[in-house]
């Protein structure tokens, strides 16, 4: 049986999805081989040595120390894609809410409560005051096209906005998800150009720490409405503060508020409910629970933030070895040497390195016994973690 704790409640959608005649679940159990986690801080968490794989119930992996997992054999995933709908949906909210002051408008009709009769028509001389555009015929940039990204580009040509995209690193699959009247921008500042409102969907890096700034700004449209719900490192909250005070951006829509930006006039801060919808944490939780199968079951790694790709089928009535290890030549001789050296066939075998780390991790098929053998693969030199599955 294997042991799985969880860090948070997870959806018993994903909890579910996981053999009860092979797993144990629960907030209790103690040396687990897995951790189910969504916001819980594990920075300085203990982990025991038979800690096989950590699964974040979402996007974000910034509360785990995700390069000490790495150094220490342990994968940690996470779950891409899984909430692209419900931020799409809060992405598109937030394209009507910059535009349009649908909220300015909303807090001034409560100041009507109890005056009857004169509702009506205060309302017929105030309503110019929350009057604003219409998003159709107007030019939206979405920067970053991955699967949020690549969703709100589609739905915003239904909208008739002309789109552009811009993303260095799209995929070829990411590139069929597109509409093909979405336009290609080979850099920034053709969205910055370009583009009424703009929409920030990318991971964050030192290379994107606060790319949205006073320089970006300067390059954009006066009276651009810029959304930011991928992350909040993003944007310098200064200089957005500087360019709505100068008449530069008309609005900025953030999910996440914090003392400066919290109730500043124009801003829209919403309290994070980018993946805060039922229907996401459930995708999440499957999506976590099913990779943390695959790779217990398996070895096989799926949407890692630690480690690469590692997919590869097994083969009927096989057994396989999982290893992690020093990468460095011999490895693979010396391994094999040990399968071979007791009589076992190898059907099939994965190799890859883990950037970064120095590190690889390999993947063999094999047919026969092998009583013995992982003793054996343990006592390799630069070995760090080995199992048969």
């Amino acid at each position: 049986m294997y042991k799985i704790k969880l860090l948070n409640k997870i959806s018993p959608f994903g909890i579910n999805r996981l053999d009860r005649a092979k797993y144990i679940v629960s907030e209790d159990v103690e040396e687990p081989e897995a951790i189910l986690v969504r916001s819980a801080k594990m920075h300085g968490y203990a982990f025991e040595d038979n800690l096989l794989a950590i699964a974040r119930a979402g996007a974000g992996t910034n509360n785990i120390p995700v390069a000490d997992c790495a150094e220490r054999g342990i994968v940690v995933f996470n779950t891409p894609g899984a909430n692209a709908d419900a931020v799409k949906e809060l992405a598109l909210a937030a394209l009507l809410l910059s535009s349009r002051d649908i909220l300015g408008g909303i807090d001034w009709v409560k100041t009507q409560a109890g005056l009857e009769d004169a509702v009506a028509a205060n309302v017929e001389a105030e309503k110019a005051k929350f009057v604003g555009p219409e998003l159709g015929g107007k030019k939206l940039g979405v920067i970053g096209l991955g699967a949020i990204g690549a969703k709100i580009a589609n739905d915003a040509v239904h909208l008739g906005m002309e789109v552009y995209g811009y993303d260095p690193y799209l995929s070829v699959d990411g590139a069929w998800r597109l509409r093909a009247n979405i336009h290609h921008a080979r850099d920034l500042a053709t969205i910055y150009h370009n583009c009424d409102y703009i929409t920030i969907h990318v991971p964050y890096t030192d290379a994107t720490h606060e790319f949205i700034n006073r320089d970006a700004i300067a390059q954009m449209k006066d009276g651009v409405n810029i959304i930011n719900l991928a992350r909040a490192e993003l944007v310098c909250d200064d200089d957005i503060l500087a360019g709505i005070a100068a008449g530069k951006v008309h609005r900025y829509v953030t999910d996440f508020p914090n003392g400066k930006t919290a109730g500043a006039p124009g801003v829209i801060a919403v309290p994070h409910l980018g993946a805060s919808t039922p229907e996401s944490e459930d995708k999440c939780a499957v999506m976590a629970a099913d990779q943390l199968a695959d790779y217990i079951e398996n070895g096989n790694i799926i949407n890692s933030v630690n480690m690469p790709r590692a997919v590869m089928e097994r083969a009927p009535g096989t057994k396989r070895v999982c290893l992690f290890h020093q990468n460095i030549p011999d490895m693979i001789s010396r391994t094999t040497h040990v399968l071979s050296a007791h009589g076992l066939n190898i059907e099939n075998m994965f190799n890859t390195a883990i950037k970064g780390y120095e590190l690889a991790y390999t993947m063999i098929d094999y047919s026969g016994e092998g009583d013995g053998i992982l003793t054996e693969l343990r006592t390799i030199e630069g070995v760090l973690r080995a199992r048969i599955v």
